[in-house]
């Protein structure tokens, strides 16, 4: 009798407790064979392929496209085929199962995960890609190491990366009549968004037809480099495009900001201080963010309190000597923060560099795991948008947030007369358990006189 194997949605990133299944590459009746792709499954960090653990014919499916599996459910069985090659049972896959236990299938048929109702506490911002630089409120992205990194995949004759196909899914554009214009074929996020702004047909690509009942192999592509875009490129909003008097399920990236908030609200002291950055000094066009980024490298050096890691478990505090900067980064999908790391040692320049990587990585949702965790202190622009001052959100294990608000001329009394100077207000809020009120107010004394300075 044919040996049955029950594969379990792996941890597809660190603690996190479930994935959306965004679509399925195979079907039931299909041969899968040892690590081909399986699935396209979104996470709160990226969308991703997992891989066949086994080589066999695929039984059955748990749930379709849109539905939330929970990490360690049963995802796919395969009726084993001894033929082909196979990953020894006590072989590490990578991944781990450190979830609820799987369910097994019940009668013949697949069961999906029902994903539970969650209630947002935290208004999103509004979305698209605005001139300038992007932020929010910050929350923490969890990642991990297991997940394989992204590669464009042949389906039905279409190589695009996981994020083009769920793009493609959401703008209800077919990917086989989408021109691809990048490396090896492959589609990419323009593509699909011209498709869905020009919806005139285009010839579709041959698609290989399956012979005798076996899957079509989907060899895997060199993986396209992402090409430098402008920050100040515009997209259509996509806050008009949402469903009104909807309960819909939250998932993905906005489902992790749900939890992390909850852990922040549950966890931190938090204190704010408030002042305003006297930038009339400045050379015209100077970065914003660039001086901003690196007035939060002189502050932590100055006072390396703020530039910490408080474990409250173990009563411990550990004061950093580099400074890794997570930048909140506002996207349709949700909210990312992304680790621009030594920032202390960078110039104006390269933190531009890194700044456009980040945001273009957030954009093809194709940024590497380690670049949305361990920063050491957090910065939100949200005056790009609106708002003065702002109590921003510390996230654990970090002790500190810097926001930035919106620019304006102020009249300031200047040897016994009056000017207009450029201000920028700058809000910090602290985690009171771990710092001192003068240190924080030192911090924001070092942070202000930074920003002060015309060069």
């Amino acid at each position: 009798m044919s040996e049955k194997k029950l594969f379990l949605l792996p941890d597809l990133g660190e603690g996190l407790p479930d994935a959306e299944i965004v679509e399925w590459l195979v079907k039931v009746g299909d041969v899968v064979k040892l690590d081909e792709p399986l699935v396209s499954m979104e996470t709160a960090k990226a969308v991703v392929e997992v891989p066949s653990p086994y080589s066999g014919k695929v039984l059955r499916l748990a749930g379709g496209a849109g539905d939330v599996i929970e990490t360690g459910h049963w995802l796919v069985e395969v009726e084993i085929d001894p033929s082909l090659p196979q990953r020894a049972d006590a072989q590490d896959t990578g991944h781990s199962h450190s979830h609820k236990p799987a369910a097994a299938p019940v009668g013949g048929t697949s069961v999906p995960n029902a994903p539970p109702a969650e209630s947002i506490g935290t208004e999103v911002p509004p979305t698209g890609e605005e001139e300038g630089d992007a932020g929010t409120v910050v929350g923490a992205m969890e990642s991990s190491n297991a997940v394989r990194s992204e590669q464009a995949i042949a389906v039905g004759g279409v190589k695009a990366m996981p994020a083009v196909r769920a793009l493609a899914k959401k703008l209800k554009v077919d990917l086989a009549r989408v021109t691809p214009s990048g490396a090896n074929g492959d589609v990419t996020l323009a593509d699909v968004k011209r498709a869905a702004a020009n919806p005139a047909p285009a010839a579709p690509a041959p698609r290989p037809t399956p012979v005798g009942g076996t899957s079509v192999p989907r060899p895997l592509a060199e993986k396209p480099q992402p090409t430098a875009r402008s920050i100040g490129t515009k997209v259509p909003p996509t806050d008009s495009e949402v469903k009104l008097d909807v309960d819909d399920p939250v998932r993905g990236v906005k489902r992790n900001m749900i939890r992390t908030m909850s852990q922040a609200h549950a966890e931190v002291v938090p204190t704010s201080l408030m002042d305003d950055a006297d930038i009339h000094a400045w050379a015209p066009g100077e970065d914003i963010m660039a001086r901003l980024i690196r007035a939060l490298g002189v502050a932590a050096q100055a006072v390396p309190a703020l530039n910490s890691w408080f474990n409250a478990k173990e009563g411990t505090l550990r004061r950093h000597s580099r400074v890794d900067v997570g930048i909140a980064i506002d996207s349709p999908d949700g909210l990312f923060v992304a680790n621009l790391r030594g920032a202390e040692k960078l110039d104006a320049w390269q933190i531009r560099g890194e700044l456009n990587r980040i945001r273009d990585g957030v954009r093809t949702r194709s940024l590497p795991p380690e670049d949305l965790r361990d920063y050491t202190l957090m910065l939100s622009n949200f005056g790009v948008f609106a708002g003065k001052y702002a109590t921003p959100v510390v996230v654990p294990p970090c002790v500190c947030i810097v926001g930035a608000g919106r620019l304006y001329h102020a009249v300031v009394p200047v040897l016994g007369g009056l000017e207009t100077h450029r201000t920028m207000p700058i809000s910090l809020t602290f985690d009171h358990r771990a710092c001192t009120g003068g240190e924080a107010a030192r911090f924001l004394r070092a942070l202000l006189d930074d920003l002060q300075r015309p060069h």
